[in-house]
């Protein structure tokens, strides 16, 4: 497949019909599959919202690197209030991520359930990529919306950290499901 981002990734589709597993393959007890897959998702999500911080990351260094050689009015754009506020929601948000990111994977560490800290992880640091992408673009202007421009490559990466190991919106439901669930039983999740 012709891939909008992540190019390096080689994905193509795969079709089963007419599948017969033998019973000495199969993994995990019949029709606990979703079940299997989800607990795999307490692992990945992390490593998922780490690349997103990566990306993120990248794309704050672009915009800063950028935002001080690029000049207006005489002087360098880092300079200008919009732009300088820019970037500094990027960095934050970049933090934010890889803070976010090693405290859902310190609770695998410690053999908790990390469930609530991978799924807000990985959609807080999925969403902030996207955001300080597109915000990288914005800095750098027309020369941003350029494909030979690493900062579009970038952008088109980072979308991609908002739809697999479960959509944002996925993620949301995620996390206020099981914040309900600690709040119906009397009990804080503990930040």
């Amino acid at each position: 497949l012709n891939m909008m981002g992540q190019r390096a990734s080689n994905t193509c589709p795969v079709y089963f019909e007419d599948v017969v597993v033998p019973k000495e393959n199969v993994v995990g007890a019949v029709g606990q599959g979703f079940a299997l897959a989800m607990k795999a998702f307490d692992i990945t999500r992390p490593e998922v919202g780490a690349g997103a911080v990566g990306v993120a990351s990248r794309a704050t260094w672009e915009a800063s690197k950028y935002a001080l050689e690029r000049k207006t009015f005489g002087v360098p754009i880092a300079q200008h209030q919009s732009i300088a506020f820019m970037l500094a929601d990027m960095e934050v948000g970049t933090h934010l991520g890889r803070l976010m990111v090693r405290r859902a994977a310190w609770e695998l560490d410690q053999g908790r359930k990390p469930t609530y800290y991978a799924s807000m992880a990985k959609q807080f640091a999925g969403d902030h990529a996207m955001k300080a992408t597109t915000d990288c673009v914005q800095i750098f202007g027309g020369a941003g919306f350029c494909e030979e421009m690493p900062v579009a490559k970038l952008m088109r990466d980072a979308k991609i950290y908002q739809i697999y190991e479960g959509t944002s919106q996925i993620q949301r439901l995620v996390v206020a499901r099981e914040l309900l669930e600690k709040a119906a039983q009397g009990a804080r999740v503990e930040p």
